[in-house]
């Protein structure tokens, strides 16, 4: 079978596009709704998708006027998704920052259990000192004090997930014996940022370890992407831009020695699908007529590190603004907001349209045909191994990918008819580790 597309189905509230929950049809309470995003998740199942995918922060985000705000924790989403879907793969953010090791390993080994082996976990290191309001912190932590943290903490989260070997528990009811004792062992784990004794009060997961996500394209996000994830959430404007952080990424894998094909690159893309051009551009003008504009200016300010009345709605950019390197919460978005707004020469107004529906992520307008041909391209071309897919609106964007785009990518041999395997390391390609908590000491020591 030649080479095919992974697919991720990123689910949020009514949709990716902030004035979503405007239109006639959304539910503006479906963030909290368990109800929206089972049913999401068995449209998602039904298409074949690898995963379904949540965000998340421990704090609200933005202005509660803008969009529905808040959401669901997600890990305690997945199990609940996990009780209405078989195959497809559940993924969730986690902080390393607002975090312990400990807590966060059995959570996401919980649900790898629940789930039958499908839980995958991205790993954050949460920017903005909003957040670290919340634990007891003045201010976040400086950026490369998160990374440095989050290598550590998922160090100590594979001591743990591997202090159980597969064989432990042997359930010998005639002997008396449920588990061996010496194959369950602490980790003593001691370093620049956690003590750990362990062992994890939960057996080994079915996949051994969930899946490991990385969303960071800074160049600390690089590094820890290419030393640690399986699969990697990236935000790319244009081809040649994607096609660069793909040989990047892969290159810096392959330097630390491990094979590019276990890194997986799923560039995000929302696509507003229409069975006309005419019919698709409708509904991203609809939707754009519905921003608020004074909210999303806010958001940009705080994003630039600048106050609102610096960014005239009918001006660009101001041209002096804060160097990436002044920029302590997510370097690689701020970075692509003003490389976006300065190659293509927009107005704050016009800019605040772009990001109106994915934040950054590159938005596709068109029929299946032509969404189906975006695709087709940047994946042919060497610039990922598949796609964030992001629909604009929820639940009407999920089901005309599914039902109009997926049946495309099928009959060009580029996606999956029927799932292979059960686990989500199944759809990805990628093996289960063997437990080798030696090697892990070792490596941190």
């Amino acid at each position: 079978m030649s080479k095919q597309l992974h697919l991720n189905a990123f689910l949020m509230s009514t949709g990716h596009h902030e004035a979503s929950w405007r239109l006639p049809e959304s539910d503006p309470f479906a963030n909290v709704k368990v109800e929206h995003y089972q049913e999401l998740a068995r449209t998602a199942e039904r298409g074949k998708f690898d995963s379904v995918f949540f965000a998340d922060s421990p704090v609200l985000i933005g202005t509660v006027g803008r969009r529905p705000a808040g959401s669901l924790e997600p890990t305690v989403l997945l199990t609940a998704i996990a009780a209405v879907t078989s195959r497809i793969g559940l993924i969730a953010t986690a902080s390393t920052t607002y975090n312990e090791p400990f807590n966060l390993a059995r959570r996401f080994a919980s649900v790898d259990h629940v789930s039958g082996g499908r839980a995958g976990w991205n790993v954050v290191t949460t920017a903005g000192p909003e957040a670290a309001r919340n634990f007891n912190l003045s201010d976040q932590p400086a950026h490369a004090e998160r990374y440095e943290r989050a290598a550590e903490f998922l160090e100590v989260a594979y001591k743990l997930w591997d202090s159980w070997q597969d064989d432990a528990a042997i359930a010998d009811k005639s002997e008396g014996v449920w588990a061996v004792q010496e194959r369950v062992q602490p980790i003593d784990h001691v370093g620049r940022y956690f003590q750990v004794r362990g062992p994890l009060n939960l057996p080994r997961s079915p996949q051994g370890h969930p899946l490991i996500v990385q969303a960071g394209s800074s160049e600390d996000g690089k590094g820890l992407a290419a030393r640690y994830a399986e699969a990697v959430f990236t935000a790319q404007q244009t081809l040649e831009d994607a096609q660069e952080f793909y040989r990047d990424l892969k290159a810096r894998a392959v330097a630390l020695g491990r094979d590019p094909s276990s890194v997986k690159i799923l560039p995000g893309i929302v696509p507003v699908i229409g069975s006309t051009v005419e019919e698709a551009e409708r509904l991203e003008h609809k939707l754009d007529s519905l921003i608020r504009p004074e909210y999303a200016r806010s958001q940009l300010a705080k994003t630039l590190r600048v106050s609102p009345e610096d960014l005239p709605f009918d001006q660009q950019l101001p041209a002096e603004l804060p160097d990436e390197d002044e920029i302590e919460g997510a370097k690689s978005r701020y970075t692509l907001i003003v490389t976006l707004a300065r190659r293509e020469k927009l107005t704050v107004r016009e800019l605040i349209g772009r990001l109106g529906g994915g934040r950054g992520h590159r938005t596709f307008t068109g029929t299946p045909e032509q969404v189906a041909d975006a695709i087709q391209q940047w994946f042919e071309a060497g610039a990922a191994d598949g796609f964030n897919i992001m629909p604009p609106v929820l639940p009407s964007g999920l089901t005309t990918f599914v039902d109009e785009v997926i049946p495309i990518l099928q009959a060009r041999g580029l996606f999956r008819r029927e799932y292979t395997g059960t686990t989500l390391r199944d759809h990805y390609g990628l093996p289960r580790p063997a437990g080798n908590t030696g090697r892990l000491q070792e490596a941190s020591a």
